[in-house]
């Protein structure tokens, strides 16, 4: 599979969905990992909750942490695509959406090699894009969130979603705080999903599994053997 051949053409460079990317088992067994995780593992947020693994990234470098076997398996298969060049993905971010969560718009930042894959599983989701406030200086006080929104992705459940580009370095994305969507023509996407136009879907319970590449990355025995 060559991911270049779902580009999302209507959207700005560079967008690419793959629906049905992993099988309604794989679903349901990444599912059943996730919630057999240690309750520790899950860090509790104000509109979600999430888990790190690989490490935490930080501007001063990731401690490297052992991956799963069932979260390696979906990291090789993106690596298999070439999703990040010759990088190899070291870092899972693992977010619990319930019905009416969302996320402001914000973008991932230098720490991370830049492109975003996103697995989604259980329910639906749209993901939204804003131009950034420095692009209207002049009017970043009167002019709101909504008239930013240059449009949005349908997120299937079991597709990966992979952003590059402008998509990843100059537009904000994030997920609004509704519990239904309408599929519209404003998503880039939506030629390559199955629900038509008009369509009201109804959110469930939804997890992403955010698979990035952390460049700078220290070693756990050189970091413990410092601390010495």
């Amino acid at each position: 599979m060559c991911y270049k051949e779902y580009r999302v053409q209507n959207a700005p460079a560079a967008a690419y969905y793959i629906p049905n990317f992993i099988t309604q088992n794989e679903e349901e067994y990444l599912m059943q990992q996730i919630y057999a995780a240690p309750k520790p593992k899950w860090k509790e947020l104000a509109h979600r909750r999430l888990q790190n693994w690989g490490g935490l990234p930080h501007p001063k470098g990731m401690v490297e942490e052992p991956i799963p076997s069932w979260l390696q398996e979906q990291m090789d298969k993106i690596t298999t695509l070439r999703a990040f060049e010759d990088k190899i993905p070291n870092h899972v971010l693992v977010n619990e959406y319930l019905p009416g969560q969302g996320i402001m718009p914000h973008v991932d930042g230098p720490m991370f090699y830049p492109t975003i894959t996103t697995i989604n599983i259980g329910s639906h989701s749209v993901l939204e894009f804003y131009t950034p406030l420095q692009l209207h200086e002049e009017m970043e006080q009167s002019r709101s969130l909504s008239m930013r929104n240059i449009g949005s992705l349908l997120l299937e459940p079991r597709s990966l979603l992979i952003l590059k580009e402008d998509m990843y370095t100059s537009y904000l994305h994030g997920i609004s705080q509704v519990t239904q969507d309408t599929v519209t023509q404003d998503m880039f996407n939506f030629e390559q999903c199955t629900p038509m136009l008009g369509d009201v879907l109804t959110r469930g319970k939804r997890i992403s599994l955010t698979i990035r590449h952390v460049p700078k990355v220290l070693k756990a025995k050189l970091v413990f053997g410092r601390a010495r």
